[in-house]
């Protein structure tokens, strides 16, 4: 079975939003990659809130710099997914890989044009157009949801079919 898709949090800002996510990762079965600086003092009491305990069963890796996560991912050959309300592409309207990261920007700022340029995919979520943005841990999910559809990811949960 190919490597599950996992999510990465580019020098996530809020502590809430982060052990949400990596609570996501725990119940999906999903690894979460962190790319530092956080914007709060990253440990375990920061993430506890969210987190729960499933930061327990969560497959965390953190990476000190994005030059080191990118330098990573390019070495295992995988596809950097970007979400951002900057794309053209809707997230429902590509393709997923098995083995792709999806990576959200900072809650504040998104991330830097030459990160966003790195990216081999940019999707985003059509909303409403007076609408700017949804919560990262909401707009992770929506694509995580439909990234897993798509390559058989819930099946690997159940041992049957996803719905939908």
């Amino acid at each position: 079975m190919p490597l599950p898709i996992a999510l990465a949090l580019y020098q996530p800002d809020i502590a809430l939003n982060t052990g949400t996510l990596l609570r996501l990762g725990a119940c999906l079965g999903v690894p979460v990659h962190i790319i530092h600086p956080t914007g709060f003092a990253f440990s375990r009491a920061a993430l506890k809130r969210s987190g729960m305990d499933y930061l327990d069963s969560v497959e965390m890796i953190e990476h000190d710099s994005y030059a080191r996560f990118d330098h990573w991912r390019r070495d295992q050959g995988k596809r950097l997914v970007l979400l951002t309300t900057r794309a053209s592409i809707p997230h429902h309207g590509t393709r997923y890989e098995a083995d792709d990261i999806l990576m959200v920007g900072r809650e504040s700022a998104g991330v830097p044009p030459e990160i966003a340029d790195s990216a081999e995919l940019r999707v985003r979520i059509p909303m409403q157009p007076a609408s700017r943005s949804l919560n990262v841990a909401i707009s992770a999910s929506i694509v995580l949801g439909e990234a897993l559809r798509q390559t058989g990811g819930f099946e690997r949960l159940t041992g049957s079919p996803a719905t939908g």
